[in-house]
């Protein structure tokens, strides 16, 4: 039986009628949920399963049931392409899915037996499919969490127990969690960062953990937010922590700056899963919002670093959590070595108990501690005159410009840099243009945008964003190759004084 699951039981006995999950309509108690995780484990014969459910009490149940059954867990992003689902499903060997969405499953791959059943008040479909293959699995993996590829394809990340719970147990710990919080959940459940610390964390202390629908907190498929519908979940919820991507943050101040009152219970809003903009940042202090940037990546479990209550310096992504420590190489790369690392790559060698991980990403850590993260190693570009540039750095700072909502900055061999701009609605072409003036002014010459043109949004639904928010470089060049010719007039953008 996995710690949480076991939390989960333990505190069923010592506090039975303690609310451990809420949502629309529905509220189960730590006992309640015991039983609910209880039934559906009785019900799962295979070996891995995959979850393509909704954000709600099932996804949870479900989640906790194939831990208790000693199944792997496939957690099947929502957003996934119809191209992705299949080639999870068929690389991580799964034979059972839990889903509510039997019509996407079914266009894939045939169904060979059919149950539904109510979990947690929600009808849900149990599908027996025939694994295409049995993959290579570390030893110990219990969940498999899917991240970005080099090739385009989604990896399978391989994640032991330990791991996930003792990541959960020091999120809880760095937040100052207690048994009377309520954590709300805004992104999807499939997603790492929020499967442990917006779920697991709750559950190891007691807390109330609340899953209402995407539709309910007002984000579409295509990633879209209707701010209304999240302001008005924060004030029906009422929860004291939250974990949010950079666009949300942007959306919440934005939306307190023109009057709006959040929840005096909110304490703790982490953000992370992309670059943020420290000007954001700053306009969150200033708003009086409790935000605390973070850093992570699945390899680790997701939370690497954060910053929290009495350790928070603006700018940095924080402290290491206890168990992983950070270095930084010759070339500025970010290493981490700790024992609650990743297990391997689904098909591929485990990582034989190396406990140093080389993250991709270049940074470098203060005096006291604090661990800043200013770019990837690969999306760096030389410009034609030689100078080497982040392009994460660039765009955060076109992105803290209240009329840019989304940036890409390319420069691969080029005079001049150049960004593929998406405006926030409302803003035309003149206002974007004094944007990019702006932000120049604060970037030495090599860094500055020397040309943009402006986008269609980036999105999860056509490929150039990830869930998390990071952009898609590769996606965005293809799909606007035909910028990029010499032919094509892009706006000059205005010269610094």
């Amino acid at each position: 039986m996995s710690s949480i699951v076991g939390s989960v039981r333990r505190h069923a006995v010592e506090r039975p009628a303690a609310e451990a999950l809420r949502a629309a309509g529905t509220s189960l108690s730590y006992v309640g949920l015991a039983a609910e995780i209880g039934a559906l484990a009785a019900r799962l014969e295979g070996a891995c399963v995959g979850l393509l459910l909704d954000n709600g009490p099932a996804w949870v149940v479900a989640d906790l049931a194939a831990m208790e059954r000693g199944l792997r867990c496939v957690p099947l992003p929502t957003f996934f392409s119809q191209q992705q689902l299949r080639h999870a499903i068929h690389d991580a060997g799964v034979d059972i899915v839990l889903t509510d969405q039997v019509e996407r499953i079914s266009q894939l791959l045939p169904v060979r037996s059919r149950e539904m059943f109510s979990v947690a008040g929600s009808v849900v479909a149990l599908l027996a499919i025939d694994a295409a293959r049995a993959p290579i699995v570390p030893r110990g993996t219990v969940k498999v969490t899917y991240t970005s590829g080099s090739t385009g394809e989604p990896r399978g990340v391989c994640l032991s127990a330990a791991a996930v719970t003792d990541k959960a147990a020091a999120l809880a710990t760095a937040s100052g969690a207690s048994p009377a919080d309520r954590s709300l959940c805004l992104m999807p459940l499939s997603t790492l960062l929020e499967n442990i610390g917006g779920v697991y964390s709750p559950l190891l202390i007691g807390a109330t953990c609340c899953v209402p629908s995407m539709r309910e907190i007002g984000l579409s498929g295509s990633g879209e937010l209707h701010v209304p519908s999240l302001l008005r979940s924060l004030r029906n919820y009422r929860p004291s922590s939250v974990i949010v991507v950079p666009q949300m943050l942007r959306a919440l101040v934005e939306a307190v700056e023109h009057g709006a009152q959040l929840p005096c219970s909110l304490r703790f809003i982490a953000v992370g899963g992309a670059p943020v903009s420290v000007t954001l940042l700053r306009r969150a202090a200033r708003a009086g919002l409790p935000v605390f940037e973070g850093y992570g990546l699945s390899e680790a479990a997701s939370v690497v670093t954060l910053n929290h209550p009495g350790e928070l310096r603006i700018g940095s992504v924080g402290r290491p959590l206890p168990g992983i420590a950070v270095s930084i190489a010759d070339d500025g790369e970010i290493l981490l070595y700790g024992e609650d690392m990743f297990l391997g790559y689904l098909g591929g060698e485990d990582r034989g108990g190396s406990r140093t991980w080389p993250t991709g990403d270049l940074g470098h850590v203060d005096e006291d501690g604090y661990v800043y993260v200013t770019g990837r190693k690969k999306h760096i570009f030389i410009t034609a005159n030689g100078r080497n540039v982040s392009p994460e750095w660039v765009e955060r700072e076109l992105l803290a410009q209240p009329a840019i909502g989304q940036a890409a900055v390319f420069g691969e061999g080029m005079a001049g840099n150049v960004a593929l701009l998406v405006p926030v609605p409302g803003a035309d072409r003149g206002a974007i243009a004094n944007a990019v003036q702006e932000t120049n002014r604060h970037l030495p010459d090599y860094a500055r945008v020397s040309r943009f043109s402006v986008a269609e949004p980036f999105t999860v639904s056509n490929g150039q964003l990830t869930g998390t928010g990071r952009v898609r470089r590769d996606a965005i060049a293809s799909a606007y190759a035909h910028q990029f010719e010499p032919d094509i007039e892009w706006t000059p953008a205005l010269q610094v004084q």
